[in-house]
């Protein structure tokens, strides 16, 4: 009984299969037994394309979010200096009103 190969040609996981009747007919005849096993053929570029790009995107927007709490970060000192900076002599000019002896 003959085995015929998948019909797509490919093996799979599996070794290159001799049917036992052709196997048994070469070594009686003492011919050769060769066996070729071609290689799968290689990825083409335009694989690898799509999880770059999305490797790329998420590389970008995780800059973005850094970029962004910097940015948040740099106006909360900011306002914080500006608030600070407001309220120096705002304190001052009060401490002076409410602490200055009234009577003369």
């Amino acid at each position: 009984m003959r085995h015929e190969p998948p019909p797509d040609g490919r093996l799979g996981p599996m070794a290159p299969h001799i049917p036992a009747d052709l196997f048994r007919q070469a070594q009686a005849d003492g011919r050769p037994i060769v066996i070729v096993q071609t290689a799968d053929p290689a990825r083409p570029a335009r694989s690898h394309l799509g999880p770059v790009l999305i490797g790329l995107a998420v590389a970008f927007a995780a800059m973005g979010m850094v970029a962004a709490a910097i940015a948040l970060c740099e106006f909360a000192v900011r306002t914080a200096a500006v608030i600070g900076s407001l309220s120096g002599p705002i304190t001052l000019g009060l401490g002076l009103k409410l602490f200055n002896p009234k009577s003369k």
